[in-house]
C-alpha cells in the first residue's frame, strides 16, 4: 500500500535567478545562476548529485526539447538527466520527480532546476502553442485572459456575487501582491500600485482589467533535494522537508458532461485534498501560500479551491484581508506570479524557493513569523482543460 514521501526528502539547497527582462542572460546563464545559488546553499560539490530534472514547458523556445541543455550548462559529471513538461505545472513537476527519486533509495541527492526565457519571442503573452488536435478544434480562437473572464463570470453567476464586489475584489489581489513585491529583490515588478489605478486600468477581458493580468519574463529556480539524513550531516540550519507533493490533470470532464458550470476548478480541489492526506495537515496549518495568480480571478477562486475560504466567500474574505501580509494566511507575499512574471518552467519552483526562504527565516522585509508549513500551487492550461500541482512544504521534526 503507497506511504507517499512525506518527510522522506529535504530540500538542501535552493537558488533563484532574478525574474524580469533579461537581454544580457541566455538560458543557459539563467540555469547557471540558479543553480549556482542552490549548491552553494547545500553546501555539496556537483559530483555529489546523483540524478537531474529540467523542467521547460515551451521547448522550441530557448532551451530545446531534450535535457541536454541542463547538463551542457552545469557541466554535469556523467547521471541519469531528464526534461519534463506539464504546462504551468512545469516546475513543480520537476520538483516532484527529484523528490520521488530521492524518497524512493533511487539516488541520494537529486536536482531539479526549471526555466524559461520569454521575452526574446517578442511576445506580449506566453508564445501561441498547440496542446494536441483536441485542443485546436475545442478552442481554435481561446485567448488566456478571455477563458479566465469566463471563470470571473461564472464564479459570479453561481454565488450571486455583485458585480462591484468581485471587480473589487480582483483589484485587492493584484494591489496586495504589488505592495508585497516592493519587498521582493528578486521580482520583476517592483512597485506598489493604487487601488484607483488598478480599477481604472484598460480592460483586457471583461471584467479583468491590465492590473488583473501576469506578464511572461525570463527567469529560473532549483532545488536540491537529499535523504534527512544527509541533510542533518550535512546542514545545523532548520531543515526543510517536502511534505507532500500532488499533481491532478483534467481528463475533459469539465467540457463533455455538462455537470460543470465553470466557477471552481475541479483538478484544484482534488490535488489539494490528496496533498493535505498526504502531509497530514488541514488548511488551518498553513502559514502562507503561493498560488498560481496568472490572473486575479484565479487566485481568488483557488483560495476556495485549496479550502481557505468557504464557497462564495472568498471575494469577502480578500476585501477584508485575510490573505494580506498581515492578514490569517498571507498569500503572494513575494508578489506572486504577478510581480515574478511567467517564466513557465520557472514558476512552481520560484513558488517553492519563497516557501523555503520564509521557513529558513531568511526573508528579510517580507519575513513571516511562526510559519511552519507553506503551500505551492500551479495552475496549467485552462480551468475547462488543466492540470493542477499542490505542494506542501514544512519544517522536519
Amino acid at each position: 500500500m503507497a506511504q507517499g514521501i512525506r518527510d522522506k526528502a529535504v530540500i538542501l539547497g535552493m537558488g533563484c535567478t532574478r525574474f524580469g527582462e533579461r537581454w544580457d542572460m541566455s538560458s543557459d546563464m539563467l540555469m547557471a545562476g540558479a543553480f549556482e545559488e542552490a549548491l552553494t546553499d547545500a553546501g555539496i560539490a556537483r559530483d555529489q548529485i546523483g540524478a537531474a530534472w529540467l523542467g521547460s514547458a515551451l521547448d522550441d523556445v530557448n532551451v530545446g526539447n531534450s535535457a541536454i541543455p541542463l547538463a551542457t550548462a552545469l557541466r554535469l559529471p556523467p547521471m541519469p538527466v531528464t526534461r519534463v513538461e506539464n504546462m504551468c505545472a512545469t516546475g513543480t513537476e520537476a520538483l516532484r520527480a527529484a523528490t520521488y527519486a530521492v524518497a524512493s533509495g533511487a539516488v541520494d541527492i537529486a536536482l531539479a532546476l526549471g526555466v524559461e526565457k520569454l521575452k526574446d519571442t517578442g511576445f506580449g503573452g506566453l508564445p501561441i502553442r498547440t496542446k494536441g488536435s483536441v485542443n485546436d478544434l475545442w478552442m481554435p480562437y481561446g485567448s488566456a485572459p478571455g477563458t479566465f473572464a469566463q471563470l470571473a463570470g461564472a464564479y459570479a453567476a453561481r454565488h450571486g456575487i455583485d458585480a462591484g464586489d468581485l471587480k473589487r475584489a480582483m483589484a485587492h489581489v493584484s494591489w496586495k501582491s504589488h505592495q508585497n513585491g516592493v519587498h521582493a529583490e528578486k521580482a520583476h515588478l517592483r512597485k506598489a500600485v493604487t487601488m484607483e489605478t488598478i480599477l481604472n486600468a484598460p480592460m483586457v477581458a471583461d471584467p479583468l482589467g491590465l492590473f488583473d493580468c501576469c506578464g511572461v519574463s525570463d527567469g529560473a529556480a532549483a532545488a536540491i533535494i537529499c535523504t534527512p539524513e544527509i541533510a542533518r550531516s550535512l546542514s545545523q540550519d532548520a531543515l526543510v522537508s517536502v511534505k507532500s507533493v500532488q499533481v491532478c490533470a483534467s481528463n475533459g470532464w469539465e467540457m463533455q458532461y455538462g455537470e460543470w458550470d465553470g466557477s471552481y476548478v475541479r483538478n484544484t480541489r482534488i490535488a489539494a485534498g490528496r496533498a493535505y492526506d498526504e502531509a497530514g495537515i488541514t488548511p488551518a496549518d498553513l502559514g502562507l501560500t503561493e498560488v498560481h495568480d496568472c490572473f486575479s480571478i484565479t487566485e481568488l477562486v483557488t483560495m476556495e479551491d485549496l479550502g481557505l475560504s468557504q464557497d462564495g466567500r472568498a471575494v469577502f474574505d480578500v476585501l477584508d484581508g485575510a490573505f494580506d501580509a498581515t492578514g490569517r494566511l498571507p498569500s503572494q507575499i513575494d508578489g506572486g506570479l504577478k510581480c515574478f512574471g511567467h517564466p513557465v518552467g520557472a514558476s512552481g519552483l520560484r513558488m517553492a524557493y519563497e516557501v523555503y526562504t520564509q521557513l529558513k527565516g531568511r526573508a528579510g522585509a517580507r519575513q513571516l513569523a511562526n510559519i511552519d508549513f507553506g503551500l505551492t500551487h500551479n495552475l496549467g492550461g485552462q480551468p475547462s482543460n488543466s492540470v493542477a500541482a499542490v505542494s506542501v512544504l514544512g519544517r522536519l521534526q
